[in-house]
């Protein structure tokens, strides 16, 4: 197995089990996207409670230029560290939520 396909299990892995969390009130739904194709990965709430919608981006994901960029984490222990501790190189991965010129400073890739 090449080292995409690997990222991408992980990266489906993540979102698979962040997406067993369900909200504990309201009509909240759990969607968990896998764009295969285009290897863009997202895990979102969306539904109602009472009368406000509920609709939020938790994890957003992307395979680009061989590397994996986080473009939105919204988890406490951070995703990148989950993928490190899955023994992906910190130099494969992007914190794409920082502007580029401080990446540098991330201890990640830059791009």
């Amino acid at each position: 197995m090449d080292k995409l396909e690997h990222y991408r299990n992980y990266i489906k892995d993540i979102i698979k089990e962040y997406g067993q969390y369900q909200y504990s009130y309201g009509d909240i739904e759990t969607q968990m996207i896998f764009d295969h194709e285009n290897d863009h990965y997202q895990l979102l709430y969306v539904g109602w409670h009472e009368n406000t919608r509920i609709r939020g981006c938790i994890l957003h994901i992307n395979l680009k230029n061989n590397k994996i960029w986080i473009q939105h984490d919204g988890t406490e222990i951070g995703i990148a560290n989950v993928l490190v501790d899955q023994g992906v190189p910190k130099e494969d991965i992007v914190l794409a939520f920082h502007a580029p010129y401080k990446r540098p400073y991330t201890g990640f890739a830059v791009n």
